[in-house]
């Protein structure tokens, strides 16, 4: 595979990295990684990471303006389905290639690159650019560190192998950074959002079997003046409670006239649910958008009934 994706990296003058809607770490990491490792090996190409970008990490890094392309080269990391990618029309590029660590969704790519086993996007990046034997530095190798962490939640995840430690190791080992900076970049925030967190816990509900869940709407957002992908990104932030097994925040965003659901599990499968109301994502963290409360309620619904038959099971 990595032989492949050199050959038509080498290709191509114009190269485009996009990812999916709704920007987490993970996806914004590694489209930039990959942009600035491939300028660092091949300066005379244009190389552009597009996609909506998000005041939350925007100390992460900066993204490009979209421009118009001819014979171009879309690369899209860290998205499963054509519907969920960025700033990015697929009419307009001559070849496109995915990487990515979904369940497969749909091919979309002539050439495709997917570990679903895999922690995170980083993770594969992390591994094609040591079999394409890239010159690399510690920016990159910093942002590859920084998406991997945020997706494996700091390697809570049964994703953290032997083998992604090996990564981790050799990339400390040649291009070493900051670790105390890397986890300030990711996890310090501003007091409004621990309120606003302390708002969730006193208001989560939840089922007798099991299922956590909170309706944050558009006047709590401007309550406590945050953005809604502030608000749905502390769906991590409540791995550990006792009585609860599976957890959702149903955030509402006026700008966009949807609901975004954010779902996590310790146990149950909940993937499955998230693509039979048109989103997805992995088996015990997945999301779904919606245009109104009720169809976020039926999804509340569904995930019960996942829990009820899980118990039944145990």
């Amino acid at each position: 595979m990595h032989n492949k994706l050199l050959k038509i990296i080498k290709k191509y003058d114009t190269i485009v990295i996009a990812r999916h809607i709704g920007v987490d770490p993970d996806a914004l990491c590694s489209q930039l990684a990959l942009r600035d490792a491939i300028k660092l090996n091949f300066p005379q190409k244009k190389v552009l990471a597009v996609g909506t970008g998000s005041q939350k990490f925007v100390h992460l890094g900066k993204l490009d303006k979209i421009e118009k392309v001819n014979d171009a080269l879309l690369i899209v990391a860290d998205t499963p389905d054509k519907k969920r990618v960025d700033s990015a029309s697929f009419d307009d590029f001559s070849y496109v290639v995915k990487i990515d660590h979904h369940p497969f969704v749909e091919s979309f790519g002539g050439l495709e690159i997917i570990n679903d086993l895999a922690s995170s996007t980083c993770e594969i990046i992390m591994e094609l650019l040591i079999q394409m034997k890239f010159r690399l530095n510690s920016s990159i190798s910093e942002l590859l560190y920084m998406g991997l962490v945020s997706d494996s939640n700091r390697f809570l995840f049964d994703s953290s192998t032997s083998h992604l430690f090996s990564l981790i190791s050799y990339y400390l080992d040649k291009y070493p950074f900051d670790l105390s900076n890397c986890y300030q970049k990711l996890y310090l925030r501003p007091l409004n959002e621990v309120r606003l967190e302390g708002y969730i816990s006193l208001n989560m509900n939840v089922t007798p079997n099991g299922l956590g869940y909170v309706v944050i709407t558009d006047s709590i957002i401007q309550k406590y003046e945050v953005d809604s992908a502030s608000a749905g990104n502390m769906i991590n932030n409540f791995n550990f409670i006792k009585e609860v097994l599976v957890w959702v925040t149903i955030t509402e965003d006026i700008k966009n006239n949807q609901f975004r659901i954010s779902i996590r599990s310790r146990g149950p499968i909940i993937n499955q649910v998230a693509e039979k109301h048109h989103g997805g994502g992995h088996k015990f963290a997945s999301g779904v958008r919606v245009k109104t409360l009720e169809q976020a309620m039926n999804i509340i619904e569904d995930l019960d009934q996942v829990l009820i038959e899980y118990q039944r099971e145990v």
